[in-house]
C-alpha cells in the first residue's frame, strides 16, 4: 500500500513538473519578444514620468531686496498715511503708548482721561488699522510708518 502511494505521488510530481515546464516554454520562449517589449515600455514610462516631473517642477525664486534704513535721524511719522487712515492725533498718541507696553489704566492716568475713553480711542484705532489685537495694531502702525 505504501508503495502505491509513493508511486502515485512520484508520478503526480513528474506531471506537475512537466506542466510547469510547458507553461514556462509557452510563456517565456513563445512570447519572449512581448515580455521584453513590455519591460522596455515600462522602463521608458517610469523614466518619462520622472523626467517630466523634474523638468516641470516649480523652482523657488528668492528675491532679495535691500531697503535703506535712515541711520541716526529722528523718526518722523507719516502724516499722509495717518490722514489716509483718518487717525486723529489723540488716537495716534494712544497707539504710541500701547506700543510702549502701557495698559489702558496706565494710559488713562498718563493722559488724564477715563479708562473708557482710552478703550474707545484704541478700538477706533484697531478698526482703522484693521487690527484685532494690541500687538497687531502696533505691528501695523510700524508698517504704515506711524510708529518708530
Amino acid at each position: 500500500m505504501k508503495r502505491h502511494v509513493l508511486i502515485y505521488g512520484l508520478i503526480g510530481g513528474i506531471l506537475i513538473a512537466l506542466l510547469q515546464w510547458t507553461e514556462y516554454q509557452f510563456l517565456v520562449v513563445e512570447h519572449s519578444i512581448e515580455i521584453y517589449g513590455g519591460l522596455v515600455a515600462a522602463t521608458f514610462a517610469v523614466l518619462g514620468i520622472w523626467l517630466g516631473l523634474k523638468l516641470t517642477a516649480k523652482r523657488q525664486t528668492i528675491v532679495v531686496r535691500e531697503v535703506s534704513v535712515p541711520a541716526g535721524g529722528p523718526f518722523i511719522p507719516d502724516g499722509r498715511k495717518r490722514e489716509d487712515l483718518h487717525i486723529t492725533r489723540r488716537e495716534l498718541e494712544i497707539l504710541e503708548l500701547i506700543a510702549q507696553g502701557l495698559s489702558n489704566r496706565e494710559i488713562a492716568e498718563k493722559l488724564f482721561v477715563s479708562e473708557s475713553t482710552v478703550k474707545t480711542h484704541s478700538s477706533r484705532v484697531f478698526d482703522k488699522l484693521g487690527a484685532k489685537r494690541r500687538t497687531q495694531a502696533v505691528q501695523l502702525g510700524k508698517e504704515f510708518g506711524l510708529l518708530p
